[in-house]
């Protein structure tokens, strides 16, 4: 049954190789090839023992060393040394006695004392020093505010933009009046409604914060979306003939002019008017 299979297997590998003689995949028989009219049989490459499949650590080293530059031709790797270390029986001679000359001295062990527990010392805030004032008094009141600034901060995303409506001063000023603990148990008050801010500010006004400061990411995205869309709107040909003709007519009929002397009347009519109501109560009041 075995040798059927052999010719099938022979026919298909001289078809795809082009010649049986010459494939490396399949070799001769030694003993059956010597009689010139016998068919030569050939060893299938099934027949050939497979080996082991690798496994993952083994692809992972592969892979490894492959990514791993090549070195160019006629570079020799430098070799170190392998260092021997002596064991230290071998250093010392044979019958040396090392205890006899170093004899290893017998402490008594005690027990670890505790420390004592350092007492809470009282510090008064005009008779310390300035560090102990620092330590003591500002500190532990300033420090979480400043870690409550940073936060805040980044929520404003001020370490993202180079100009924000945050302003650091404000917030630890508005954080701090209201953590002062005399407050305990009051609501919270914003930093402009604090007293002294009102008064500070009453007498140092600020000027305004740009507009652009103000707004939102969306806010700023519904105003820029309007103006292009009106952008857009004012450049089909049919609005801007329109806008012609309203410049036409206004230049023409002298809009402006007519508009500055219709509120000069009015503000004329609102003198006469205020002058009577004045002159109404003085007449009404009997000479003397």
């Amino acid at each position: 049954m075995a040798v059927p299979r052999q010719a099938s297997s022979r026919s298909v590998l001289r078809e795809e190789a082009g010649g049986a003689a010459d494939s490396p995949a399949t070799t001769r028989m030694p003993g059956l090839a010597g009689s010139p009219g016998s068919p030569e049989v050939l060893a299938l490459p099934a027949q050939v023992a497979e080996p082991p499949e690798k496994n993952l650590w083994e692809q992972i080293c592969e892979e490894y060393e492959a990514e791993q530059p090549t070195f160019p031709e006629g570079y020799k790797v430098k070799q170190e040394a392998a260092v021997t270390v002596t064991p230290l029986e071998e250093l010392v001679p044979h019958g040396f006695n090392m205890e006899h000359y170093l004899p290893v001295q017998q402490f008594p062990v005690t027990p670890p004392v505790p420390c004592p527990p350092k007492k809470a010392e009282t510090v008064e805030p005009k008779a310390c020093s300035p560090r102990d004032y620092l330590e003591m008094f500002i500190f532990p009141v300033l420090l979480p505010g400043m870690a409550n600034l940073l936060h805040q901060a980044k929520r404003e995303k001020c370490f993202e933009r180079k100009r924000t409506k945050f302003i650091a001063c404000d917030f630890l000023t508005e954080w701090l009046y209201n953590q002062n603990p005399k407050r305990a148990g009051e609501p919270f008050t914003e930093f402009f409604s604090i007293p002294f801010v009102e008064e500070w500010l009453a007498d140092h006004p600020r000027p305004p914060i740009p507009l652009s400061l103000l707004l939102t990411e969306e806010e700023a995205a519904v105003m820029i979306q309007a103006f292009w869309r009106a952008y857009l709107v004012r450049c089909d040909p049919e609005i801007q003939e329109l806008r012609q003709w309203q410049k036409k007519l206004r230049e023409d009929k002298h809009i402006r002019q007519r508009v500055k002397m219709f509120w000069a009347k009015q503000e004329q009519k609102m003198k006469c008017k205020m002058e009577d109501e004045e002159e109404e109560p003085a007449a009404s009041v009997p000479n003397p």
